[in-house]
């Protein structure tokens, strides 16, 4: 007899889900559902085909292999269980490849990587210009000395993460794996897998490839598996094993099987498949087609949970969904990086018009182009090719900083090209549940229409459980009596139900029995029995499980599930009640409800329960006068509601649905519409209304505070949320993110762009206001005026966009970036904020109950909201001023000794002579003053406390004065200063020893600059006192090994120390008094708080 493929119900999506690509959506209504199938017609409709028609196999190519294999990637396929060898060699192999480079392809990609950026790429032109012999200046090693070394940091870097990926690569792929076949069970490799193969995997094993399920040990014919390696979410997935399959004596019964197995053409979507198993029933002989869908599948990279499992292999290799899911996101690029570049174009600038000035006070004569060209090698320092190096290895410091920090314990840099951007945000985009708030429900209310229970009258709802299965009618006539002497607390809402009748109290306790056991059934819950025998639950949605944890308190506990049962315990009477499920239809964003039909084995009775938003199931339920008047209540207590009902159905009913929807599910064309459609017709409709719960998320640790130190730190804060506006503003409330006497501005159903425009012209007026408006009003805005919407909002200082889809938030995210040109954070903690976190400058992400999928796609992952604070206000201050800093001595660096060789060239007449080089010009950048101005990178301006104490000091940060045209041309005269006069007085005070002048002047410039960094120090660190003494050290101990620079007996005279001594005392002290008058004068904001 035929399979009954109901079950196969259990974990499949109701149709219009996957318009949202995300898996976590949040809404009002307290579920969620993060990981059920969707089927999908489209693919599934065009591609459907159990054999390949004579009419499409005659339009192949006979003689095309390059065309057969790519037809088998991208197109469907039909797969026998019993393929040959060669059927299984024309699909891709299932080899695992990460590695970004071949040993092939290596240098020549990481040459073009590094060449395309403006500093190398100058770089390397000067010192190709060496092999011309007319633009030979100095030794090849001063050129290319610090282009290789530049060079070899970065590929040694390359060549080290991509040899990681290769050990990674070869450790997966040498996995070994036991196949099923003619030969019996033997091993092989992961990468020897192929299509049609069948995989025997066991509990906690890596699935190698993407499989069908065929067989489980599981009895019930479901096995769970962990799939936080390819979507993030931490929650078990439901898998079920092919029926006709796993009710086979043995797994080597597979192996005399008939049947062809097809399966879609593969696609990105880890939440859809469609696919058939065709077979021939072994009672009638007759074809049988079992429908697949993504509940049936094995995806790669996952992790089955439970059980030993058969898989049968359709896709490997680049078309597993694991793979085709790999991409790699557009590289961020701070603002500071876009400044610095922008700086280095300013600086070519300056040293061509350098060359051009210098060639011209000489006169344009003979070739004079030949000597621009070579006063634009000897000024090439001015461009300073360490300057990316140096604030690279700043980057990497900063994020090992931030990693280390013990008061952000777990945070983690994910992308650490960006730590400077922290300093300059001035918009905070929010998730609200499990980013604002914790995501840890508690059900604090439940309404029945005339009766409302809240914390303190819970007990009422035991006592009435109690009653309600108590079979025994001496025992209930004893308690009601007790119960109406009125000594204790009236039962239900309190009050209203003493001196009621027997009849009454035993309608009362029949109710509360009614929703407690539609809670306790109605959910996609799955009971775990620990190692120590206590119980914990699965599931997609921390509602759900906070609803099965309150029955199980109230009295009704879920004990055990599986594809065709569920039972319930009563605690009263240990009584085990049981269930079987005759259908599910899970929850999914766009039908904001589920339902589930089951038939009590107590009393044959068949019941469908459904469970849902309130503006879903208003329409659903019969007439009442109270349920929309509750929903609003509950909301503006920041509660998430959830309306629950129910429907007897007769045998006769539920045979008529089975039999519409039995044809809707096997049908090829509009599968879930039509699915859908049954539903709604036979079932959704005059429901009895149970009642209403409400669910508490309770905020975070120091959110409020959090909340109030980022407005005062001046960043403009927008609230994005599923949830409706009654809750939405009620969290923004009680966090703080509206501040005291700050006025709240609505904006819902607007219907036309006329109320658009009303609207807005009204919130002009009102700019020191928190707006809050919901999805449809905010949808519309966008379209209609999108430019002036975002105009307006991103003036005020809070907005709240209630049922606020992820490609909405992803939209605003966006249009925030391009109308403002400010830096815009986003934070979320689900795979529904992913798309936000991408769209953002930077993108946090919270390891939180829906998984890691927000924090993994992030640039910085952090464990809670409260650690924004430390985060922005001090390590983003930190790294922003640091960054500017180090940029700018670095420029500074390569500008003093241009200078200095400009002064040089004019004193001989104009001629394109270097002054250094060789080792002395190599050593400048390196040895002599890499250490002491990279110390500048454990600098600090002000102390942790004070910069978490005023988080008005951030402003300052956003305004960018630290680095800007402003600073740069002042660093650009300064260097202009101490080269010239340190060039001049080395002259003047040494011509009798002019044939010493590069040791007089070199020596001048390594102490001027060594003071320099001390000068631009705030902060003294242990680490900035041992850089300049061993710098000193080392520059003093190079004079004697370097005997052709350096004359020993002329430098260890006095005339010779005191000499340098003052040239350096002129060309840096009158820097140190300019300091001195500026902070008297015009001093920093923070001075006046230390």
């Amino acid at each position: 007899m035929q399979k009954d493929l109901r079950p196969i119900e259990l974990q499949r999506l109701l149709p219009f889900a996957r318009k949202y690509k995300s898996r976590k959506f949040r809404t009002s209504d307290s579920i969620e559902d993060d990981q059920d199938p969707l089927i999908h017609e489209e693919l599934g409709e065009s591609s459907f085909s159990v054999n390949d028609s004579s009419e499409s196999r005659k339009k192949r190519p006979k003689f095309s292999f390059l065309w057969s294999k790519l037809q088998n990637n991208e197109q469907s396929r039909t797969i026998s269980l019993d393929c040959d060898e060669k059927t299984k060699r024309k699909f891709t192999p299932n080899i695992i490849v990460n590695q970004k480079y071949s040993v092939f392809t290596f240098l020549p990609i990481v040459l073009y990587e590094q060449f395309v950026v403006f500093f190398n790429l100058y770089f390397l032109l000067v010192a190709l210009s060496q092999f011309i012999p007319a633009l030979k200046i100095g030794y090849m090693l001063t050129y290319f000395g610090p282009l290789c070394f530049v060079l070899l940091i970065t590929i040694s870097k390359e060549l080290i993460d991509d040899y990681h990926r290769y050990k990674r690569d070869k450790e997966a792929n040498s996995q070994q794996y036991q196949v099923l076949s003619s030969l019996g069970m033997r091993s092989i490799p992961s990468s020897k897998i192929r299509v049609g193969d069948m995989i025997l995997v066991h509990k906690n094993q890596r699935i190698p490839a993407d499989m069908v399920l065929l067989r489980t040990t599981e009895e019930s014919g479901a096995s769970f598996i962990r799939t936080d390696q390819l979507d993030g979410e931490t929650d078990w997935k439901l898998r079920l094993a092919v029926p006709s399959l796993q009710h086979l004596a043995s797994n080597e019964a597979l192996l005399s099987s008939c049947g062809e197995m097809y399966a879609e053409a593969p696609h990105k979507d880890i939440h859809t498949f469609v696919g058939t198993f065709t077979h021939t029933h072994p009672e009638t002989g007759l074809d049988q087609l079992d429908p697949l869908g993504v509940e049936n599948t094995l995806w790669t990279n996952t992790v089955l949970a439970s059980g030993s499992v058969v898989g049968f292999v359709i896709y490997t290799g680049k078309d597993t969904r694991a793979v085709m899911n790999t991409n790699h996101p557009k590289t961020k690029v701070g603002l500071l990086d876009r400044e610095v570049n922008r700086l280095a174009k300013i600086l070519f600038f300056v040293t061509l018009l350098m060359s051009i000035i210098m060639v011209g006070f000489n006169g344009f004569h003979g070739l004079w182009y030949i000597y621009v060209f070579r006063f634009l090698i000897l000024f090439s320092s001015i461009i300073p090719i360490s300057l990316r190096v140096n604030l690279d290895m700043g980057k990497s410091v900063y994020a090992r900083q931030i990693e280390e920090d013990e008061e952000i314990k777990g945070t983690i840099v994910r992308t650490s090209t960006l730590p400077e951007e922290l300093g300059r945000i001035e918009y905070l985009l929010s998730d609200k549940t499990g980013t604002l708030t914790k995501n840890v429900m508690e059900l604090k209310k439940l309404h029945m229409g005339t009766m409302s229970y809240s914390l303190d009258t819970m007990d009422d709802i035991i006592d009435h459980l109690r009653t309600a299965f108590n079979k025994d009618t001496a025992y209930q006539n004893q308690l009601l009596p007790a119960k109406n002497g009125g000594s204790g607390g009236g039962g239900g809402g309190g009050g209203g139900l003493v001196g009621m009748s027997g009849k009454g109290r035993r309608s009362i306790s029949s109710r509360v029995k009614d929703i407690v056991q539609a809670l306790a059934l109605c959910h996609n819950v799955t009971p775990i029995l620990e190692d120590n025998g206590d119980i914990t639950y699965q599931a997609s949605s921390p509602d759900e499980v906070a609803i099965v944890q309150w029955t199980e308190h109230m009295g009704l506990t879920l004990v055990e599930r599986d594809i065709h049962t569920i039972k319930l315990r009563v605690r009263s009477s240990d009584l085990v009640l049981q269930f079987d499920i005759l259908n599910i239809f899970p929850f999914s964003s766009e039908t904001k409800r589920m339902g589930i039909v089951i038939r009590d084995r107590q009393s044959n009775e068949i019941t469908f329960y459904e469970k849902g938003a309130d503006v879903v199931m208003a329409r659903l339920v019969q007439y009442n006068d109270w349920l929309d008047e509750e929903c609003g209540n509950m909301a503006r207590e920041g509660l998430r509601t959830l309306v629950v009902a129910k429907k007897k159905l007769s045998e006769e009913a539920y045979d008529t649905f089975k039999k519409s929807y039995h044809k809707a599910e096997t049908a090829l064309v509009d599968r879930n519409a039509r699915k859908q459609s049954v539903v709604e017709s036979l079932l959704e409709n005059d429901l009895e209304l149970l009642g209403l719960t409400g669910v508490e998320d309770k905020l975070q640790d120091g959110v409020k505070n959090t909340l109030e130190q980022m407005r005062n730190a001046n960043l403009k804060i927008w609230m994005l949320t599923g949830d409706k506006i009654e809750t939405a503003t009620c969290i923004a409330v009680s966090s703080k993110l509206v501040s005291r006497n700050q006025h709240i501005y609505h904006i819902s159903k607007l219907s036309t762009p006329v109320q658009v425009m009303e609207e807005l012209d009204n919130l002009r007026t009102q700019m020191d206001c928190c707006l809050v408006i919901d999805g449809e009003s905010l949808e519309l805005c966008l379209c209609n005026a999108n430019e002036e919407f975002i105009e307006i909002a991103t003036r005020l200082p809070v907005v709240v966009c209630c049922r606020c889809s992820p490609t909405q938030k992803a939209e605003i995210t966006r249009l925030i970036k391009h109308r403002t040109k400010k830096r815009v954070l986003c934070i979320g903690d689900g795979g529904n904020d992913v798309s936000m976190i991408q769209a953002a400058d930077v993108g946090v992400g919270i390891v939180g109950k829906e998984g890691r999928q927000a924090s993994l796609a992030a640039d910085f992952s952090v464990t809670q909201f409260s650690h924004l604070t430390k985060l922005l206000l001090w390590h983003g201050r930190n790294s922003y001023k640091r960054s500017a800093k180090l940029s700018q001595f670095v420029i500074h660096r390569g500008l003093i000794i241009s200078v200095m060789q400009a002064v040089f060239s004019a004193l001989f007449y104009f001629a394109p002579i270097a002054l250094y080089q060789g080792v002395l010009i190599v050593g400048y950048a390196t040895l002599y003053t890499m250490a002491p101005v990279f110390s500048l990178v454990l600098d600090q301006d002000v102390s942790e406390d004070i910069a978490l104490m005023y988080p008005e000091l951030y402003k300052d940060l956003t305004k960018g004065r630290s680095l800007s045209n402003r600073t740069f041309f002042t660093w650009l005269l300064i260097s202009m200063y101490q080269g010239g006069s340190i060039m001049i007085l080395s002259i003047l005070l040494f011509e009798d020893e002019f044939l010493h002048i590069v040791s007089i002047s070199f020596t001048a410039l390594i102490f001027n600059e060594l003071l320099m960094v001390a000068l631009e120090i705030n902060t003294w660190h242990r680490v900035m006192v041992m850089s300049e003494i061993i710098t000193i050290i080392i520059y003093v101990t190079s004079m004697w090994l370097l005997p052709t620079h350096f004359d020993m007996t002329f430098i260890l005279t006095v005339r010779f120390m005191w000499k340098v001594a003052l040239i350096t005392a002129v060309s840096s002290f009158p820097l140190y008094f300019l300091k001195i008058v500026k902070r008297r004068y015009a001093p920093p904001s923070y001075t006046k708080l230390i």
